[in-house]
């Protein structure tokens, strides 16, 4: 059995929440030792404030493979243990507002000076530097800077607010995830780290493909529900039953299309699949009241048997007990905690639970005594609260 991809690789975990947990759990999951650094009051406050629906916070989802030390980064010794910990790993994960790091003085200058090789992350809602740096936000003011939630929702609506966190996610968790990881593929070769400033806000910016197309072409972007992939082409939208479930309708090539009327009994719509403005809207009307005429289960017959990129929008519930993604093995239990596997298959690397997530400061003396801690050391810092 090869060791897993990541295997070897020490993460320090300062980061908070939601984005930077779930980039470090990818990490952890890839065979990282990730440990979550904790301070000594409340710690990651998503341990309580996530529980939102019951008792069950997401705190559980995010953290799983993870140690846990508490350490008082606000006083000198905590400090020196952090950047003793810090001279021998090789990523630093953090997300507080810029500047804050550098005031505890465990900035990357100061663990770069310690460990040239550090690949310091730094997840932030603006970035850096720029006028906006020190502000604060959420999700969903990143998404309404950078042009996105002004395309989410139906013509004349007001913007549609999703509940998937396109920004932290995408743009904290993801993009963070690939910024370290060709950091550590470099240091590997070179001997030398680097810094990577991980903006929210510019990583979903980056990644407004079609509404930037419109942009070019029109010298505007198109109004919510009027864009091509958002309500101005028949051939991909979502379309209501009888009994008021929906199928979402993505059968844009030729085949999938000219399948697709057939099966709904309108062949004669054939040759409007990528009709837009006024045309588009009448065929869209004319597709609506086809769709109205059935019920859920019984286009879900309909579309099993037809390959034309149409599928029931199920509910997260039924989403759980789905065939491919059970076959897929994205669900499992963690802790007596159903939550989600990793989202990359990656060959002689199962994805194993090595660790439920962790209490805070549950592995506080075992990651000092592996850093090369004494017994009195510990219990100094313990006597001292920093731990």
């Amino acid at each position: 059995m090869r060791s897993p991809p990541l295997a070897g690789l020490r993460v320090l975990d300062l980061t908070r929440l939601l984005p930077g947990p779930l980039a470090s759990m990818h990490l952890a999951d890839l065979g990282a030792d990730v440990i979550k650094v904790e301070d000594t009051g409340a710690g990651d406050y998503a341990r309580s404030a996530g529980a939102v629906h019951g008792d069950i916070s997401y705190f559980q989802l995010v953290n799983r493979n993870k140690r846990s030390l508490c350490l008082d980064l606000k006083q000198g010794a905590g400090v020196d243990a952090f950047l003793r910990l810090a001279a021998t790993a090789d990523v630093i994960l953090e997300g507080f507002r810029p500047g804050v790091v550098d005031k505890l003085g465990i900035g990357y200058q100061a663990v770069a000076a310690l460990n040239p090789r550090i690949v310091y992350g730094a997840i932030t809602g603006y970035g850096q530097d720029g006028p906006y740096r020190d502000r604060a936000g959420h999700d969903l003011n990143y998404l309404g800077y950078c042009g996105l939630l002004d395309q989410i929702g139906l013509p004349g609506s007001a913007p549609a607010v999703p509940n998937f966190q396109i920004g932290d996610l995408l743009g904290g968790s993801l993009t963070a995830l690939v910024g370290v990881l060709a950091g550590v593929v470099d240091a590997r070769s070179s001997g030398r780290g680097r810094y990577v400033d991980v903006s929210m806000t510019d990583a979903v910016f980056a990644h407004t493909i079609f509404p930037l197309l419109a942009v070019l072409g029109l010298g505007h972007a198109l109004p919510r529900g009027e864009d091509v992939l958002s309500g101005g082409m028949p051939s991909y939208g979502v379309y209501a039953t009888s009994d008021g479930r929906h199928f979402a309708v993505s059968a844009m090539e030729p085949k999938f299309w000219q399948g697709f009327c057939e099966a709904v009994g309108r062949p004669d719509l054939k040759p409007f699949a990528f009709a837009t403005g006024a045309e588009g809207q009448r065929i869209r009307r004319e597709l609506e009241a086809a769709f109205a005429q059935r019920s859920f289960a019984d286009w879900t017959a309909v579309f099993e048997r037809v390959d034309c990129c149409v599928t029931p929008v199920l509910r997260l519930e039924e989403s759980l007990e789905n065939e491919q993604l059970q076959a897929r093995g994205m669900i499992v239990e963690v802790a007596g905690v159903k939550q989600f596997a990793p989202p990359f298959k990656i060959s002689e690397a199962p994805f194993a639970v090595r660790l439920p997530p962790p209490a805070a400061g549950e592995h506080s003396d075992e990651v000092l005594r592996e850093a090369g801690f004494s017994a009195d050391e510990i219990a100094r810092l313990r006597a001292q609260k920093v731990i």
